[in-house]
């Protein structure tokens, strides 16, 4: 039994915390004490639209929230704002490409900084250090106080993702206090309830760093109207009390609930913004709030509460994943994390984390909400670390690698529905700093329209993301198998970004395709073609082939497509056997820098593979060996993958096992050295939510593989995870997968898909063909 003193300073109460371990759902975090540090201890509700983080304190309850589409900057933060863009930049793309020509990198290198970055406008006026490119903005926080006091007993904090369900438990006296927190999609409706077995008083407030319009308190319901400082974007939240006991009043914005045994708080939140280029702006956010607060008044929370579990479990129980070895549930999650790091075998803490990613995908995205950025849809700040924004240069793709796998292709939408909405701006920038046809998008972008190179150009010029970007839309249809969406809106999507490569590729001294200028992102220089760069390119004209193969399409823009593909420099090995990062051999071999990008090609992409090309897997180990397993969270994330991809179990579970390293949960600050928090976020650090994400999809990886066309079962199965099961996985083709394994044999599988669909599958070391049954069943058992 563990005691600690909690001070409250502000009320000069003292509380004595006594906890128990206490039997735990196998899906549940659980802590004994409240948070006190957002980004490594709250823990994580949504609702698709908003991302809320509540800590359980005692003594006063503070739910911080942000809905998607708040953000600062864009074209009412600035009547200049062009997206970026740098009009008639590419009048200097041939000069730089002569500069390389003559070995003059340093010359290049210093126009490419001056004519081929983004523009943007900062200053005291805006919101955030990036000023007019703007930021992703917290909406505020509520915080309840609790009129209580005494010894606490028995106190606990919980998550369990099974139903999506938020908890807060303690003991004062003979009273007992409960809170239930969830976020209901449906409805759009984010709850919070406080219960108690007697009468207490509660205050509640919400706070916001933004600009104050209005705010009232009538009929059981507070509204709160505000904007955002440097663009005026305008928000409003509601807060009911309508489902509330007590007697309630208001006065001067914090509302008294008065002897109350269960006070339910009801929240919504919608904002001006729409993602359609170019004003971004015109939606009726009150008419929304109106029609949320409507659908309250004829319901009551259980109804709420079964609407949202009936909802969320939709989804979430399409995916069981049972690796054995149960122990420690009855440990607390920080404490188990501690133990797992120093060599407890738990590997249970390992399906949690899997779950956990996928628990998150659901609250933070779903369709006809925005897209999840950086932090997913978690974000406390008005000027958080990068922005809070679309990165494209590994960490928005990873966000959303185990949407289609994990079986949650709905969540897709939102990052697919983004992609369509930088078209037209990515047209505009492809034209001006290149003079290509079709769009591009680089390392970073914003809520609005931003698909220029970034304003440095080390890390900046990534004109790749689009076709990055647009290997999601093809793998939607991969998993799917939505014909329909495939030709009204992926393959013109697709086909737009690979005619940018057509026009931008050049021939190098041997007649090979190159991508010049590029820059391997954050990772050396200026160079005449990085190999991520072409890897990125066959891709894309890759994929559009296969789309319009499978639409029936075969027209002057396929010819061409195929002839630039195949005229594309492949991937090569350097010196010391490792796969180039660069056109040009110059890999330093005591580089451990976090980014490993030109192992595209290994994965996600699929040119490279044990099977098919051996030598160039085998330069890519030699080049995975050579960076290390360290670096930030994201970059453990990848290397799982890659690992999983060379068919190394032991060597991708060791990378699990560095991805949930314990981060200090004060380590907050920018740096390299990547793990889990407390409350198992990915530490970047600070958090990101991509590492989360990768460490599910390459344990994805370790049980199932299909992009080579063949359904791989156990390709990278640890000693670890001798046995196991595994339920709902899907596999391109359309296919979902159940399978059991004993002793690192696949012992009972079932595929199912589209009747009489033909499939090839790989099950211990033997290849089968066949086609399934007319109810689109195939099972397996081994003899």
């Amino acid at each position: 039994m563990k005691n600690l003193k909690l001070a409250f300073s502000a009320c000069f109460v003292f509380l004595t915390l006594t906890t128990v371990a206490q039997k735990s759902n196998p899906l549940e975090l659980w802590y004994e004490e409240p948070a006190t540090v957002w980004m490594t201890q709250a823990l994580p509700i949504g609702n698709g639209y908003v991302g809320a983080m509540f800590f359980g304190g005692i003594q006063e309850e503070q739910i911080q929230f942000s809905e998607g589409t708040l953000w600062s900057g864009g074209p009412d933060s600035n009547p200049e704002y062009n997206f970026g863009i740098r009009e008639g930049a590419h009048k200097h793309l041939s000069e730089v490409r002569a500069l390389l020509e003559e070995g003059k990198k340093a010359e290049a290198h210093k126009l490419a900084q001056s004519k081929f970055t983004g523009i943007i406008d900062t200053g005291k006026q805006y919101n955030a250090e990036f000023g007019d490119y703007g930021a992703q903005q917290t909406m505020g926080d509520i915080f309840v106080k609790v009129g209580h006091s005494g010894d606490v007993t028995d106190y606990k904090r919980s998550l369990d993702i099974s139903n999506a369900l938020g908890k807060v438990e303690y003991t004062i006296g003979k009273t007992t206090y409960n809170r239930t927190y969830f976020g209901n999609y449906p409805s759009n409706t984010m709850v919070y309830r406080f219960e108690s077995s007697k009468k207490t008083d509660y205050e509640i407030r919400f706070i916001t760093p933004h600009v104050l319009v209005s705010q009232n308190f009538k009929d059981g319901v507070y509204t709160f109207e505000g904007k955002v400082a440097d663009n005026g974007m305008p928000f409003e939240t509601k807060l009911s009390l309508k489902m509330s006991d007590g007697k309630i009043s208001f006065k001067d914005g914090v509302i008294y609930i008065k002897k109350a045994k269960d006070v339910v708080i009801l929240n919504t939140s919608a904002t001006g913004y729409t993602l359609e280029f170019p004003t971004y702006k015109g939606n009726d956010y009150k008419a929304a709030n109106n029609a949320v607060v409507q659908k309250w008044n004829n319901t009551t929370f259980e109804k709420l509460k079964k609407q949202h579990i009936a909802d969320y479990t939709h989804l979430f129980d399409r995916v069981s994943l049972n690796l054995g070895k149960r122990n420690a549930l009855s440990m607390p999650t920080n404490k188990r994390l501690q133990a797992y790091a120093e060599g407890a075998n738990d590997n249970a803490l390992e399906s949690l984390y899997f779950q956990y990613a996928r628990y998150l995908m659901i609250a933070g995205s779903r369709p006809n909400t925005m897209s999840m950025h950086l932090q997913g849809k978690w974000n406390n700040s008005t000027n958080p670390p990068w922005a809070a924004d679309y990165h494209s240069n590994i960490n928005l793709e990873m966000i959303y690698w185990p949407a289609e796998m994990t079986n949650l292709s709905e969540c897709h939408e939102p990052f697919l529905d983004l992609i369509e909405s930088l078209v037209e701006p990515g047209k505009l920038a492809a034209k001006e700093f290149f003079n290509t046809r079709g769009w591009m998008a680089n390392t970073m972008i914003n809520a609005f329209g931003y698909t220029s190179p970034g304003w440095g150009v080390d890390w900046g010029f990534f004109p790749t993301g689009a076709a990055w970007f647009s290997q999601h839309l093809w793998d939607h249809y991969d998993f799917t198998q939505d014909k329909t969406y495939l030709k009204e809106k992926a393959y013109p999507i697709m086909k737009e970004s690979a005619l940018f490569w057509i026009d931008y590729l050049t021939k190098d001294e041997n007649g090979k395709l190159v991508s010049t200028p590029s820059y391997s992102p954050e990772h050396g220089g200026i160079s005449q073609g990085a190999s991520m760069d072409h890897q990125i390119a066959w891709d894309i004209l890759n994929n559009s082939l296969k789309a319009a193969e499978v639409l029936g399409i075969n027209d002057d823009f396929t010819n061409t497509a195929k002839l630039t593909r195949d005229a594309i420099l492949l991937p090569k090995i350097g010196s010391w056997g490792q796969l180039q990062e660069w056109t040009e051999d110059v890999d330093d071999p005591k580089s451990d820098h976090r980014h490993v990008s030109h192992l595209f090609a290994l994965h996600p992409g699929n040119q490279i593979s044990t099977a098919k090309t051996p030598e160039l897997a085998e330069a890519s180990r030699v080049t995975l060996n050579a960076r290390g397993d360290s670096g930030t969270g994201w970059s453990r994330g990848w290397k799982m993958n890659f690992w999983a991809r060379l068919n190394d179990g032991n060597r991708t579970h060791k990378m699990l096992k560095s991805l949930l390293k314990p981060v200090a949960d004060n380590n907050i600050g920018t740096s390299t050295a990547g793990g889990t928090y407390s409350n198992l976020l990915c530490a970047h650090p600070p958090f990101q939510l991509d590492g989360n994400m990768g460490g599910a999809s390459g344990m994805v990886e370790m049980l199932l593989q299909s992009h080579s066309g063949i359904i791989e079962l156990l390709p990278a199965l640890p000693d670890a995870w001798s046995s196991g099961e595994v339920s709902g996985l899907k596999a391109r083709g359309g296919f979902e997968i159940d399978m059991r394994w004993e002793n690192g044999r696949v012992k009972e599988v079932k595929i199912a898909g589209q009747p009489n669909r033909p499939v090839q599958v790989k099950v211990n070391d033997e290849l089968l063909t066949f086609s399934l049954n007319a109810d689109g069943i195939y099972t397996y058992k081994a003899q």
